[in-house]
């Protein structure tokens, strides 16, 4: 077989959007979401701040959109904040969570596995005086409870980070359990749920907890924080006057409504579509390993998110890989999957012990189909052992 890399374009009447399989990047517009923003054009684009008519009938607008997701998420409308991206909200969430514990410590307690977002505000506060607990993982990417458990009880711990549920294996994280151990301790807990929302439940017990528009359908630049009541919470950002002085700027309206209207749309169908990506990724898991030899499938076989895996293949170099299978029509990650642009070697991957390149990481979708997933399957072998030749393997 020859180089992959300089294959011809793929024929013209395969779908290459349904070959995309970066669903944990940023998932195509859901049409609930598309429908929504196409009408919020016309309704909301003044400013909801003020008191004429168009201004009162935007903050109308906004109140439903703040009072739909809230609904989803199972708190109160004004525990919820809209910022411009799940990476703001994260920012917001660490360093806003950090301030109002300043008199309780300065200590940053974070598992090994967090969104590059959360390791960048964690950076921030250590730069600032502050200090991390970085918190290792298992084999399967779960965090060490024990080992949790005694850093939120550790004197000076201030705030605590888990994510939801790995961004790069899909393996969940014992939220519950983690919850309890920082309310033992009198810490509060956020939690990035980014990929969990719109997909599987939250459990409770968590005081901040952000997520992102563009990970369920909606459209980018909305990304959600939410504070509850009691948590300590200070503004990481001067003063302003909208989203309760939380998050400055004004707010993206028709991007809001469809957001909202997008993540109403997938919780009202997300337990039949988990089964069925579920399927296929199990599908996946089990093909990949019997059809390419030298593959390591990471993450939790069971505990995982519906719609997220992940495999290393030895002796292949990842951004080749990347580029085999994007002249073939498949969009994937590959290296970290949060900073893929730089294919840095995973942080995931490797505080897992896992294999850190040749990885690549396949997220489904609403549109996914098994016709799709069955062509990838198809040409990976191929497409692997023609990287391999080139290196002598």
């Amino acid at each position: 077989m020859g180089d992959p890399r300089q294959a011809g374009p793929i024929d013209q009447g395969e779908d290459v959007r349904g070959a995309y399989f970066d669903a944990a990047t940023a998932t195509p517009l859901h049409p609930a979401a598309r429908e929504a923003l196409l009408g919020a054009l016309d309704d909301g684009w003044a400013d909801p701040g003020k008191l004429y008519t168009q201004a009162r009938r935007a903050r109308l607008l906004l109140d439903a959109a703040r009072a739909t997701i809230a609904q989803v998420l199972g708190v109160r409308p004004d525990e919820l904040t809209f910022t411009s991206s799940g990476s703001t909200a994260a920012h917001a969430a660490v360093l806003g969570g950090l301030a109002g514990r300043r008199r309780a410590g300065a200590t940053l307690v974070r598992s090994a596995i967090e969104h590059s977002a959360v390791l960048h505000a964690g950076e921030r506060h250590v730069r600032d005086g502050g200090t991390e607990t970085e918190v290792p993982v298992n084999l399967l990417g779960r965090v060490d409870l024990d080992a949790w458990t005694s850093a939120v009880s550790a004197p000076g711990a201030a705030l605590a980070a888990l994510i939801s549920a790995s961004h790069e294996v899909g393996t969940v994280q014992p939220v519950a359990a983690a919850a309890a151990a920082c309310r033992e301790a009198g810490v509060p807990l956020y939690v990035d749920a980014a990929q969990s929302l719109g997909r599987v439940p939250v459990p409770d017990g968590w005081s901040l907890l952000t997520g992102s528009a563009r990970k369920w359908g909606g459209p980018p630049g909305v990304g959600l924080l939410v504070v509850r009541k009691g948590t300590r919470w200070v503004s990481p950002y001067p003063a302003d006057d909208r989203e309760s002085g939380r998050f400055p700027g004004a707010p993206d309206l028709p991007a809001i409504l469809a957001a909202a209207a997008s993540l109403h749309a997938v919780h009202e169908t997300a337990a039949q579509e988990s089964r069925r990506l579920s399927g296929l990724v199990d599908h996946v898991r089990a093909t990949v390993a019997a059809i390419v030899p030298d593959v390591e499938i990471v993450g939790d076989p069971a505990d995982r998110l519906p719609h997220i895996v992940t495999f290393s293949c030895l002796y292949v170099d990842g951004e080749a890989l990347l580029t085999a299978l994007d002249r073939r029509g498949f969009a994937v990650s590959s290296g970290s999957a949060c900073t893929s642009s730089t294919l840095r070697p995973s942080h995931v991957l490797a505080a897992m012990g896992a294999l850190t390149h040749g990885n690549i990481r396949l997220s489904l979708h609403r549109d996914t189909t098994a016709d799709q997933v069955e062509r990838f399957l198809a040409e990976l072998p191929g497409i692997v052992a023609a990287l391999r030749a080139e290196v002598g393997m």
